[in-house]
């Protein structure tokens, strides 16, 4: 399933549009990523400019991937197996579901196709992808490995 690309308008503009910062937080913002690199996203949210909602929710309708809030969704122990957490953790996703074929995962940069490359080229699977803040993905993650402890 790949997504329908809406790149006529970058995340900026759509965070603009939406009323979520101002043109000159988006300036003040580019400045910044030019000067120190990064994901236009993450020089936003660290700036106090927006939250990390905000930044899923453009990237969902930027890119069209369905947003996936995580705090209360529950991996089973049998997909958590599927991805090693040095992986999740490296490209900041979370296997959420396997149906067949197809594996779910969560990430919180759905444009890294190199990590969705890696993981079909690992699990054999088609990889269905869906939007989640880092926090989230970071926090189930973590769940993740105290489960696999635990047990």
């Amino acid at each position: 399933m790949k997504p329908k690309k809406n790149k006529q308008k970058p995340l900026g503009q759509i965070l603009v549009e939406r009323g979520i910062i101002t043109s000159s937080q988006l300036e003040r913002s580019l400045i910044l990523q030019q000067q120190q690199g990064g994901l236009i996203g993450e020089i936003i949210v660290d700036a106090g400019f927006a939250k990390e909602e905000d930044i899923a929710h453009c990237l969902s309708l930027q890119f069209g991937y369905p947003y996936l809030p995580l705090e209360n969704y529950e991996v089973s122990r049998e997909v958590s197996k599927l991805i090693s957490k040095h992986v999740c953790s490296h490209y900041c996703l979370i296997p959420i579901d396997k149906v067949e074929n197809s594996l779910t995962i969560a990430m919180a940069n759905p444009l890294n196709s190199q990590a969705i490359e890696d993981l079909e080229d690992a699990t054999g699977c088609d990889i269905q992808v869906f939007v989640s803040t880092p926090s989230d993905i970071r926090q189930g993650i973590k769940k993740l490995s105290e489960n696999k402890e635990g047990s």
